[in-house]
């Protein structure tokens, strides 16, 4: 196996031709290069350099390595010379996307040259994908604290009952619903089904139903503006969700990343 703590001194030794060069910008003693170089090489059962009193020569798989060293750090410079030009991965619930990503976005890319991409996700996926790396940073409803990952709280989202009049809370099942999935908490309120129901997982085009006077929904009331003129109303039994901003755990976080986050947390005054 290769161990990385002495490449330096063989990539400076091949560099300069010269264990004595190496050694002045390790600053360290000459005899020090010589001995990582030697570790380098047990390590790896090979011989890299061919010791000579004149000259350093490298050994064919001596070579190798220095050329693929030099490749490595290249890149690994490029990598982090362009973060800036990376692209931010972000994951969120649909209900949140509208109303009050949107703006937030808005303002993080009148700054940015950068590429974003936004996926709305459900909450396994949103989890799974800070997780594996999928994604920069994910708001959704689910406090994750390991070791991998830390969520912020941002605010609290609320759901209410809307419609385009007023609503018989003991009549729900003679209204039409229009619900997000079959989990939907309308089913939970009411005692009795509806005998209409239309399932569409858009939280914009459900409000867009209701504003259209086809039925009633439950929704997350920061997706009501005041100029949609809809009726809402406060059910007993309906949840409050927690809304966290989550990322990896990072020691420093990436500028990509820090900036949008910083964003978030101004507009939570």
């Amino acid at each position: 196996m290769l161990d990385f703590r002495y490449l330096k001194a063989f990539m400076l030794t091949a560099k300069y031709a010269s264990f004595s060069k190496a050694a002045e910008e390790l600053s360290i003693a000459q005899s020090a290069v010589s001995r990582q170089i030697k570790l380098l090489e047990d390590s790896l059962k090979e011989e890299l350099i061919i010791r000579s009193s004149k000259k350093v020569i490298l050994s064919e798989k001596g070579k190798e390595l220095y050329l693929a060293s030099i490749n490595f750090e290249k890149t690994s410079l490029h990598i982090f010379e362009r973060e800036d030009q990376v692209a931010l991965n972000v994951g969120i619930l649909e209900g949140l996307l509208k109303n009050w990503f949107t703006p937030l976005l808005s303002e993080y890319l009148k700054n940015q040259k950068r590429d974003v991409n936004v996926k709305v996700a459900d909450i396994p996926e949103l989890k799974s994908g800070i997780e594996e790396g999928r994604y920069d940073v994910i708001f959704g409803t689910e406090d994750i604290q390991s070791e991998l990952v830390t969520s912020l709280k941002i605010f609290e989202e609320k759901l209410v009952l809307i419609g385009k009049g007023e609503i018989n809370r003991k009549k729900l099942h003679e209204h039409r619903w229009v619900v997000f999935s079959e989990n939907d908490h309308l089913y939970k309120i009411s005692k009795l089904k509806s005998d209409s129901i239309v399932m569409v997982d858009s939280f914009t085009s459900i409000i867009s139903l209701v504003k259209s006077d086809l039925g009633i929904a439950i929704v997350p009331d920061h997706l009501i503006r005041k100029d949609d003129h809809l009726k809402l109303h406060e059910v007993a039994g309906l949840p409050t969700s927690q809304i966290y901003l989550s990322t990896l755990n990072y020691k420093k976080m990436p500028e990509r990343i820090k900036v949008l986050a910083d964003i978030v947390k101004k507009n939570l005054h």
